[in-house]
């Protein structure tokens, strides 16, 4: 969590982190990868407020870590996807932000919006050329996450592709695809909104570009929940209970909004 260091040190100074720190223990968090930029900022700040509370993140995916939370093996499990009505039965989740999905091409390529429908008929196969979308002769390349992923659920959901893609690469990581398609001309990928970098290009969908107005108002279709997973009836130690408490405040608002998503309380 080294890179957000000058940011929070800075914000030390300020009232954010006049707070004293009273309570103790650890928060251990494990889970979805796109996470991992907003769970290290909130982390942070969190153990600048207070330091005596150890605060860990293990990045395993979205399943790995709802898992985590229904066997104990973690305090909070991160996913990145709404709970499956057979894990909210033992389960809770708590929504702290939305994000948007953006569809990723590399930079070379001449394709610049695509809709749900043709995003649809790519990932299923109906296109298998890029010229069938608006783009030169060459095939596509599809690049997915590997099954478990709160990024895959999601957009499959979003897109009604679900056991249907058809996936060159099944990768674990968000990081990973943002990699592979900017070293391929022809590869497709989606990835979290806060991951997007001028590496590769991001698509519009319908005509609309993924941002915090677009996605707040759902006129932009590709997006997905960022949720904190807890057992359900199981009795938080204080240490946890101040982390969600934090996750939850104005402040922690603030920092979810540098990292790049929004917030679901301000």
């Amino acid at each position: 969590m080294k890179k957000f260091s000058k940011l929070f040190c800075a914000l030390a100074a300020t009232t954010l982190f006049a707070t004293s720190a009273y309570a103790d223990g650890s928060v251990s968090t494990e889970g979805s990868t796109s996470m991992e930029y907003m769970i290290g900022a909130i982390g942070e700040a969190f153990t600048e407020v207070h330091p005596d509370i150890k605060f860990t993140y293990n990045p395993t995916g979205s399943g790995a870590g709802i898992a985590a939370a229904e066997e104990g093996r973690c305090d909070i499990g991160l996913s990145s996807r709404a709970l499956k009505d057979d894990e909210a039965k033992t389960l809770v989740g708590y929504v702290v932000a939305l994000d948007g999905i953006v569809l990723v091409v590399n930079n070379d390529n001449k394709v610049s919006d695509l809709t749900l429908e043709q995003i649809k008929g790519i990932y299923t196969g109906q296109y298998t050329n890029w010229n069938q979308v608006g783009g030169d002769d060459h095939p596509i390349v599809l690049i997915g996450r590997e099954a478990g992923s709160g990024t895959r659920d999601g957009f499959e959901t979003v897109t009604d592709t679900k056991d249907q893609c058809k996936y060159r690469q099944e990768l674990t990581s968000t990081g990973d695809v943002i990699t592979t398609v900017s070293k391929n001309v022809n590869a497709v990928g989606y990835a979290s909104l806060a991951a997007v970098s001028d590496k590769i290009k991001a698509l519009t969908v319908n005509g609309i570009h993924a941002s915090a107005e677009t996605i707040k108002d759902g006129s932009y279709k590709l997006q997905r929940p960022f949720v904190l997973v807890t057992k359900k009836g199981e009795e938080k130690s204080e240490a946890v209970k101040t982390f969600m408490d934090f996750a939850a405040s104005k402040d922690a608002a603030g920092i979810i909004t540098m990292t790049g998503v929004i917030p679901t309380h301000e």
